[in-house]
């Protein structure tokens, strides 16, 4: 059996906004980045499928079938491909928390939650 990590969406958007950013990571951060982007695509793609998320949804088919792609793929010695391919997972990764958040699969992160609306006082 393998160990998970619990769901933790914060810090799995922090590692998309590492892998996307406009400031691509530090070479010797790329292979522990990408260790963990294959991690959050594994869970994601279990919790998906477990959940049976994609008779809910049609977009989950093809984005755990992405998912699985950019997991698979061999990361590149070459550090400008690296990052392309640390970029492709940190998509895959985004864009299949989106839709499990949607449908109700998942809880959305708790920094992407709208503030509480506040009464005005009278």
């Amino acid at each position: 059996m393998r160990a998970w990590n619990p769901y933790d969406g914060d810090a799995w958007l922090d590692d998309v906004a590492d892998a996307l950013d406009d400031v691509p990571p530090a070479e010797d951060k790329v292979d522990d980045l990408a260790l963990c982007l294959r991690g959050h695509l594994m869970q994601l793609v279990s919790i998906a499928i477990s959940r049976e998320a994609d008779k809910r949804d049609e977009r989950v088919t093809p984005l755990i079938a992405r998912a699985r792609e950019a997991r698979e793929s061999e990361l590149p010695g070459d550090y400008p491909k690296a990052i392309n391919q640390l970029r492709r997972m940190g998509w895959a990764v985004n864009e299949l928390l989106d839709v499990l958040v949607e449908i109700g699969t998942l809880k959305q992160p708790d920094s992407l939650a709208q503030p509480a609306t506040r009464k005005a006082a009278s």
